[in-house]
C-alpha cells in the first residue's frame, strides 16, 4: 500500500465515523481523490466495514457521457479516398463529465455516474477527473468502449467530418443506475444529459419527482431530443440550445417573440426554470415565478475555442443556484464563466474556482 493508503486507514482506526469529508479535510486532499482510494481499499478487502461512510449530503450527482475526444487537423487540402496528413489534438469531454468538473472546481462535491469500457480511454478520463469529483461509481463494461468523439478539420478549423461511438451509454438502463439510489436520495441535486437511454431519463426523473429531489435536464444534441421524457414535471431546471428546443417544440425560433413563447412553452410542460441559450446574444430565461426575460452575453474580445462553453455556463449557474442566489444572479454567473471558457484554450479552465469566478463577476 502507498503512503495516501496507509494514512487513510489509520484515520479509520481512530474513528471509523469520520466523514469522508472530515478525512479529507485532515488529510489535506480533495472528497473526490480519498473516495476514489477508499474505494479501491475496499475492491483489496481492506476495508469491510462502512460506519464512516454515511450518505453524502449535499452531494450533486453527475448522470451522463464521460468521453474522449479528438481532433484530426488535416494539413492541405483534403482529399477523399486517400491518406491526409494531419495533426491531432486530445481532451477529456462529455456533457454531464465537464458540468461536474465545472462543479468541482466551485468548490462542490460531486459524484460522476456514467459508462465506459475497460480501457485506456478510461483510464485516461479518470486521471483528470478524479480530483474534482468521485469516479468511484463508474460502470465499466468488459465488451464496450469508453465513449469518444472523433472530428476531422480542414486548415481554416472547419469541420468535414466528425464521428462518435456512444453506445456504451445504452447499457446504463434503469436497473443498474437504481443501485445509487440511496446515494441519489441525499443529493443536493441530480444533473442528468440525454446521453442516456430514454427509460433510464424517464426514471431517475420519477425518482426525482417521488424523493422530491432537484433534478437538472441538459440536452446534447438535437437528435437526441427524441429521448425526451413526455413532460418536464419534476425538473427543476431545463437548459437546452435554440436547435434542441425547436426540435422539442416542433416550432420555429425566428423572432424575438419566438424566443419567449418557447421558453413559456417548456415552462408549461412542468419545468420550474427555463434557460434557452442563444450564442452571442446570451440566454432566454425564465422560472414558473419570473416572466420570460433576455440577458445579453458578457462581451468577449476574442474566441480561443467554443468547446465547453456551455456546460460552462451550466456548472456555474447550478453553483450559483445552490448557494440559493438569486434567479438573474444564477444566469449572470453561467454567462460569465461561459465568456471566460470561450477565451480559454480548455474545455474546463483550469483557474476556475468559486472566488475568481466572485471576483470576476465584481470587476
Amino acid at each position: 500500500m502507498n503512503e495516501k493508503e496507509l494514512m487513510i486507514l489509520k484515520l479509520i482506526r481512530q474513528n471509523p465515523f469520520l466523514s469522508q469529508q472530515e478525512m479529507a479535510e485532515e488529510l489535506k486532499m480533495s472528497r473526490p481523490a480519498l473516495a476514489n482510494i477508499i474505494s479501491g481499499l475496499t475492491r483489496q478487502g481492506k476495508i469491510v466495514g462502512r460506519a464512516y461512510i454515511l450518505p453524502e449530503e449535499n452531494e450533486v450527482i453527475c448522470i451522463g457521457g464521460a468521453n474522449m475526444d479528438r481532433k484530426f487537423h488535416i494539413k492541405g487540402k483534403a482529399q477523399l479516398g486517400t491518406s491526409n496528413p494531419a495533426a491531432v489534438t486530445q481532451s477529456i469531454g462529455g456533457v454531464t463529465r465537464n458540468i461536474a468538473e465545472n462543479l468541482g472546481r466551485l468548490g462542490h462535491h460531486v459524484s460522476l455516474l456514467t459508462g465506459a469500457g475497460k480501457d485506456s480511454d478510461w483510464n485516461a478520463i479518470k486521471e483528470a477527473s478524479a480530483s474534482y469529483m468521485n469516479v468511484s461509481n463508474v460502470e465499466q463494461f468488459q465488451n464496450a468502449s469508453t465513449g469518444s468523439y472523433t472530428a476531422v478539420l480542414d486548415e481554416q478549423g472547419e469541420m468535414l467530418l466528425a464521428v462518435a461511438n456512444m453506445d456504451v451509454y445504452d447499457l446504463l438502463v434503469p436497473g443498474l443506475l437504481m443501485k445509487h439510489e440511496a446515494a441519489m436520495s441525499n443529493a443536493a441535486c441530480i444533473v442528468m444529459d440525454l446521453n442516456c437511454p430514454k427509460e433510464t431519463i424517464e426514471s431517475i426523473k420519477e425518482l426525482a419527482l417521488v424523493r422530491q429531489i432537484p433534478f437538472v435536464l441538459i440536452p446534447v444534441s438535437s437528435p437526441k431530443m427524441d429521448r425526451m421524457p413526455k413532460d418536464l414535471n419534476g425538473v427543476t431546471w431545463f437548459i437546452c440550445n435554440r436547435d434542441e428546443a425547436e426540435t422539442y417544440l416542433d416550432s420555429a425560433i425566428t423572432s424575438e417573440e419566438d424566443w419567449k413563447k418557447a421558453v413559456q412553452a417548456l415552462l408549461e410542460k412542468g419545468a420550474e426554470n427555463v434557460v434557452i441559450t442563444a450564442g452571442s446574444k446570451g440566454v432566454y430565461a425564465a422560472s414558473k415565478d419570473l416572466p420570460v426575460k433576455s440577458y445579453a452575453a458578457i462581451q468577449i474580445d476574442h474566441v480561443e475555442d467554443v468547446t465547453g462553453a456551455g456546460d460552462a455556463f451550466v456548472g456555474a449557474l447550478l453553483h450559483s443556484w445552490i448557494l440559493q442566489e438569486p434567479f438573474a444572479e444564477n444566469i449572470q454567473n453561467g454567462l460569465m464563466n461561459a465568456a471566460k471558457t470561450l477565451q480559454s484554450a480548455f474545455t474546463v479552465r483550469p483557474e476556475l474556482s468559486a472566488n475568481k469566478l466572485k471576483n470576476e463577476l465584481e470587476e
